[in-house]
C-alpha cells in the first residue's frame, strides 16, 4: 500500500507522523461551507530539512501534500480533496533573526502574527498586516493576505522580501533578499506569495517591519445610508489622507457585533477609522477626516483614544465573522471577497446590498473599504440545498459585478477550492499560463491539488 510505504520513508518523524482519527478530523475542517475528504496522514516537521524529506518522499510515492498553518483560511485552501499528507507547520514557529536597523525579521512559517508582534514589542517595531484572524505568517504569505491596515501598510505582497521554499521534488530554493529592491531576474518571491501552496512549501520568510507609531487615535462614525458612508471613504482616499485603517460595517453587521460583544454602536452604516503618526499629525488627520465625514452627513464620532478603548473597538471588528455567524444560529457561510477600484466602490456595495435584500437569505456586508475590498457573509443552513444555491448565485453575481467594474474576484482570501470556478472569467488565457508554471514546478500535480489552477 502506498501510504504504508510512505510512512516507512517518514519513520524518522516518529510520532510526528500520525493517522490518529482526531488529528485527521481536525485537519479536515473548514471555516465555511466547504468540505472535502480527510487527509490520510498528518506530519509535523521541525526543520527545512525535514520538510524537504517529506516532499521528496511524497513525490516518490505519488502522494499529494498540502500545507497547514493555523487553519483560518476561508476558501478551503488547506483541505485535501484528494487525500494525501497534510504538512502541519505549527512546530516551525520561531523568530530566527531580527535586524532592527534594517527593519526586517526572519521567521519560520508557523508563527502567528500576534505572537510575532509580542516578540517584537521591545524593538519599537511591528509587523502590520492584520487579517483579523490570528493566522500563521506562512499561510498569510501563501494567500497574499491583507486586512484592516492594508490601506496604509500594504498587503503581504509588499511586506514579504524573501522566502525559503521547498519544491515538490524536495529541493530547496531561496527567493529575494534583504535588500530594499532588486532587478535580478524573475521575481520568484512575488510568484510564491499568493500561490496557495500549489508551487512549494514555505519554510522561512524575511518580512518588512514598521515603526510603532508614536500616537494612535481611533473612532467610529455613523452615516444615514450606505452610499454616504462609502462616498466618504472614496473622498478620503482620493484626498490622500494617510489613514491607518478605514473599515465599513452595514446595519446588519453592526447589529451582529453589538449582540456578540455587548457594544451599543448605533444601528446605522458605520465607519471605523484609525490614525497613526506623531501627536500633531494624528490630530491633523483626525480633524481633516472629521470635516470630510460631516460633508457626507456623519452623525458624529465616538473616539477611542485610550489603548483599552481602541483594543475593544478592533476586537469587535475582528470578531465580526463569528458574530455574524451567531446572528443565525446553526448557519454556515459563503464568504465573498471582492475588490474593485475605489471609484466603483459605492456602486459595487449598493448593488450588492440590493441584490442580497431581494433574496431569501441574510448577508451582512463589511470590509476593508479603504482599498476597495468588501465582504458579504451569506448565511445558509448547512443542509438546505435551496439556500446554498441562492447563496452561490449571489456570490457569482458579486464576482461578475466586480469584474465588470474592473476589479477582482478576491481581494485577500484567495482562490482555494471555493473560487476556482471564477478564474477563467478573471484571467482568460493567463490562467493557462499559471497552469504551465504549475506543471513546470510540480509536474505530477502533488502540491495542494485542486486549488488555484485547473487539475489535469
Amino acid at each position: 500500500m502506498t501510504l504504508q510505504a510512505l510512512m516507512a520513508d517518514l519513520a524518522f518523524l516518529g510520532d510526528r507522523a500520525t493517522t490518529s482519527a482526531a488529528v485527521l478530523a481536525h485537519h479536515g475542517q473548514s471555516e465555511t461551507h466547504i468540505r472535502s475528504r480527510l487527509p490520510d496522514l498528518v506530519v509535523f516537521p521541525q526543520s527545512t530539512d525535514e520538510v524537504a524529506q517529506i516532499a521528496a518522499a511524497c513525490t516518490r510515492h505519488g502522494v499529494p501534500m498540502t500545507g497547514w498553518g493555523a487553519g483560518t483560511s476561508l476558501e478551503g485552501h488547506a483541505l485535501t480533496p484528494f487525500g494525501g499528507v497534510t504538512v502541519d507547520f505549527t512546530r516551525m514557529d520561531a523568530v530566527l533573526a531580527v535586524f532592527p536597523e534594517d527593519m526586517l525579521v526572519v521567521v519560520q512559517p508557523g508563527i502567528t502574527r500576534e505572537r510575532l508582534n509580542e516578540e517584537l514589542r521591545a524593538t519599537g517595531l511591528f509587523f502590520p498586516v492584520d487579517p483579523g484572524a490570528n493566522a500563521s505568517l506562512g499561510g498569510m504569505a501563501m494567500t497574499r493576505a491583507s486586512g484592516t491596515t492594508a490601506v496604509r501598510y500594504g498587503t503581504m505582497r509588499e511586506n514579504v522580501l524573501g522566502l525559503e521554499v521547498v519544491l515538490a521534488d524536495g529541493s530547496v530554493i531561496r527567493t529575494g533578499s534583504s535588500a530594499p529592491k532588486s532587478s535580478a531576474g524573475y521575481d520568484l518571491t512575488a510568484l510564491m506569495v499568493g500561490s496557495e501552496g500549489t508551487l512549494g512549501l514555505i519554510t522561512e520568510l524575511t518580512l518588512r517591519l514598521h515603526g510603532q507609531p508614536e500616537a494612535v487615535s481611533a473612532a467610529s462614525c455613523a452615516f444615514g445610508d450606505i452610499g454616504a458612508a462609502v462616498d466618504c471613504v472614496i473622498a478620503t482616499i482620493q484626498m490622500g489622507l494617510p489613514m491607518a485603517r478605514i473599515e465599513f460595517l452595514d446595519v446588519a453587521s453592526v447589529a451582529a457585533c453589538n449582540a456578540w460583544s455587548g457594544q451599543d454602536l448605533p444601528l446605522m452604516p458605520l465607519l471605523l477609522v484609525e490614525f497613526h503618526g506623531s501627536p500633531a499629525s494624528v490630530a491633523e488627520q483626525a480633524g481633516r477626516f472629521g470635516d470630510i465625514a460631516r460633508d457626507y452627513g456623519s452623525t458624529g464620532f465616538r473616539w477611542a483614544k485610550a489603548q483599552e478603548d481602541r483594543t475593544q473597538l478592533w476586537k469587535m471588528r475582528h470578531q465580526a465573522y463569528p458574530a455574524i455567524l451567531a446572528s443565525r444560529p446553526g448557519a454556515t457561510a459563503i464568504v465573498t471577497d471582492v475588490c474593485v477600484p475605489i471609484s466603483a466602490l459605492a456602486e459595487a456595495v449598493e448593488e450588492t446590498r440590493a441584490d442580497i435584500d431581494a433574496s431569501p437569505i441574510p448577508g451582512p456586508i463589511l470590509g476593508h473599504v479603504g482599498d476597495g475590498n468588501f465582504h458579504a457573509i451569506l448565511l445558509v443552513q448547512p443542509n438546505d440545498a435551496t439556500e446554498l444555491a441562492v447563496a452561490k448565485r449571489l456570490a457569482a453575481r458579486m464576482a461578475e459585478r466586480a469584474l465588470r467594474l474592473g476589479g477582482t474576484i478576491t481581494g485577500e482570501h484567495g482562490i482555494g477550492m471555493g473560487k476556482l470556478g471564477y478564474m477563467a472569467a478573471e484571467h482568460g488565457a493567463a490562467w493557462g499560463v499559471m497552469g504551465a508554471i504549475k506543471q513546470a514546478l510540480d509536474p505530477a500535480g502533488l502540491m495542494n491539488p485542486g486549488k488555484l489552477v485547473a487539475r489535469k
